[in-house]
């Protein structure tokens, strides 16, 4: 995964400054190149033809560059090299995976600003809408950490056999070895409603067979945290719970005051992750850490 690019999106809010030392921290300490980028609003019902509307548009192109120049200047003056800054102008989501692709970035940095449940479903979220849509790897930061960085806490690894989780544990057991953060994983059983399904069985076999779950899930913890050894990072404790992954994830990361969330995304298209959810999307909105969100490059559509 590293050395890679990292674009920070960078909106000019307390959220994003947050993120801005985030993303300079995780590149030098993985030998990237940071860029960062800023997208200036315009509606999409903008028409050059409407009387007066450019020099409006004008405007917010010079307050746009003024907050990418701001942003680029607060991370080289932290000593912090900027290999390059780009102005788009558009939909924000829309700007900043543009950019990352023509980048080829490999990883994407975005501040969230932890808005509510009924606001988020409103307004929408910058943050949630990179996270289902880009080819690349991308850190949420929220501002809600306590000061806690991404790279100087724990990390929570996320697996569960899939081959997301797979490559969310090769990215975390890089970022361990850098950093040298300890990893710590988590698996999580479904509940013994949701495991036996609708069918019948006596109470010594389904005693049976959640002991037989647990058995296997634990050996697949223990190799999946040797394999974070072999890989060169540090292998923290691991953990078997029981009920919504994103729930118990997200209720680990606390209790240990984790800095980072690693989780893989399965890239379920519209209608499938409308109906079905997505403990990514669930993590990110949830978590009062940093989450980091992998996903393969081609994603499922």
């Amino acid at each position: 995964m590293f050395p890679t690019k990292v674009l920070l999106a960078s909106d000019g809010s307390a959220q994003s400054r947050v993120a801005a030392r985030v993303a300079a921290d995780f590149a030098a300490k993985t030998d990237s190149e940071l860029h960062v980028v800023h997208a200036g609003f315009v509606p999409t019902m903008y028409r050059p033809e409407m009387r007066g509307y450019g020099l409006r548009i004008e405007a917010v192109e010079e307050e746009s560059q003024q907050v990418l120049d701001d942003e680029v200047h607060r991370i080289e003056a932290a000593g912090d090299k900027v290999a390059g800054a780009h102005l788009r102008m558009g939909r924000p989501d829309a700007e900043i995976l543009q950019v990352a692709e023509e980048l080829e970035a490999g990883l994407v940095v975005v501040g969230s600003r932890g808005l509510g449940p009924i606001r988020r479903a409103v307004m929408g979220s910058v943050s949630i809408s990179v996270v289902r849509h880009a080819h690349c790897p991308v850190m949420v930061v929220r501002d809600e950490s306590g000061g806690r960085e991404p790279a100087a806490g724990p990390i929570v690894l996320a697996v569960d056999g899939s081959e997301e989780a797979k490559l969310a544990a090769r990215a975390a057991t890089e970022l361990s070895e850098r950093t040298g953060s300890e990893v710590h994983l988590v698996s999580v059983l479904p509940t013994r409603e949701r495991m036996y399904g609708p069918h019948f069985y006596s109470a010594e076999m389904e005693e049976s067979l959640l002991e037989q779950a647990r058995s296997e899930a634990r050996t697949f913890l223990d190799t999946q945290s040797e394999e974070v050894r072999s890989g060169g990072g540090k292998a923290g404790q691991t953990y078997l719970a029981t009920g919504r992954p994103d729930h118990e994830i997200v209720e680990l990361a606390e209790e240990i005051g984790a800095g980072l969330i690693v989780v893989g995304s399965r890239g379920l298209g519209g209608v499938r992750r409308a109906l079905m959810g997505s403990v990514s999307d669930s993590v990110v909105r949830h978590a009062h850490c940093a989450v980091l969100v992998v996903r393969r490059r081609s994603p499922e559509v």
